[in-house]
């Protein structure tokens, strides 16, 4: 490894990727990427991949996510095709209650310019005749989609690489340190310094802050899903709780456990999982599962992304986020902007991590 560098990035999920990325594109040299494992091994490699908007809350985040959003085609257009989908999101409604928040909801996320429609049963069965008809109705918004975190992860490595970014695998940070205006990185391949660091880590991101003696509020939490053989187009809309793909398959799965950091896929929720998919699209009754995984998603203790510069320490920056596959467009072009001026062209003062002092 080259030992020094004028940023390093600790973390190559879809977030330090997507900084890394559109850093690159700025910034002709200097900029290391350095993971303890290998891209799409961590949470990005293990998600629906939904590009979500309309059910975010508050609805100034719900503003936020449909920024990002909007930079897709653009980005997609830049470093290839990574099956981005504006296919329209649908969360289903099968009470009165929840007709009536839904309302409520939408009038909201109508005033920041999220454009929301509560449907019938009738409208949502003509849009999507695959759902039960037990529902009361559902939140349409045509903002919302998916992408293929895989290919998505690795375009952004391979237009970085291409515009000079340097990646370290299955190297494991050890130790860091703040001296003379540099930071020290111990890793297990050596140690190398930089001018600007930038934590990225995931749910791993709070154990690089206690290196700086700082505390980042995150806690990791466990999601389930199951996937189905191919089937023929059944789904044409990425709804609350599942999406079919492009080749057919069905993920299913919004579970939430406080598992620590423990992966392993459980009988009782993957039941659930099944019974809430049959609930939601009972044609899937019929349908084979082929397969299962868990992902460990980063938390924030208020659920919102902690990004920006760290109060008391010069040039270190953290962006760590729930939603990553959502928020990466924004997230890189805001961080590139205020690594390199200080400045932003959304303000993201509410994000950062002073408000948890």
């Amino acid at each position: 490894m080259r030992r020094e560098y004028e940023t390093i990035i600790i973390g190559s999920g879809v977030i330090g990727c997507g900084i890394a990325y559109h850093l690159s594109e700025v910034q002709s040299d200097g900029i290391l990427v350095i993971d303890k494992e290998f891209p799409l091994s961590g949470t990005s490699g293990s998600t629906h991949a939904w590009v979500w908007i309309h059910s975010k809350s508050p609805s100034w985040y719900a503003e936020f996510s449909m920024h990002s959003a909007k930079l897709y085609e653009h980005l997609q257009g830049k470093i290839g095709d990574f099956e981005f989908c504006r296919a329209g999101g649908m969360s289903l409604l099968f009470t009165e209650d929840e007709i009536k928040q839904a309302q409520k909801w939408a009038e909201c996320q109508r005033k920041v310019g999220i454009e929301i429609e509560v449907l019938s049963r009738d409208e949502a069965l003509v849009r999507e005749p695959a759902l039960s008809p037990d529902i009361l109705g559902a939140m349409y918004s045509k903002a919302d989609g998916n992408v293929n975190p895989m290919r998505l992860v690795d375009l952004y490595m391979r237009s970085s690489k291409k515009n000079g970014v340097t990646y370290e695998y299955y190297n494991p940070v050890t130790g860091i340190e703040k001296k003379q205006g540099s930071f020290i990185i111990s890793t297990e391949k050596g140690t190398v310094s930089c001018k600007k660091l930038v934590l990225s880590a995931g749910i791993w991101t709070k154990q690089l802050g206690r290196m700086l003696g700082i505390h980042v509020p995150v806690e990791s939490v466990r999601g389930q899903i199951i996937i189905t053989e191919p089937l023929a187009p059944l789904l044409k809309h990425t709804l609350s709780f599942m999406r079919q793909t492009s080749n057919g398959e069905v993920l299913i799965g919004a579970s939430k456990e406080n598992a620590g950091f423990d992966r392993r896929s459980t009988l009782d929720v993957m039941i659930e999982t099944a019974k809430m998919g049959v609930k939601m699209v009972p044609d899937l009754a019929k349908a084979r599962i082929v397969r299962c995984f868990s992902g460990l998603r980063v938390m924030p203790a208020d659920e919102m992304p902690i990004l920006g510069t760290v109060p008391g320490i010069e040039n270190l920056y953290i962006a760590v986020t729930h939603g990553g596959i959502t928020l990466s467009p924004l997230v890189g072009t805001l961080m590139t902007e205020l690594i390199r001026s200080g400045e932003t062209s959304i303000p993201i003062e509410r994000f950062n991590i002073t408000r948890f002092a």
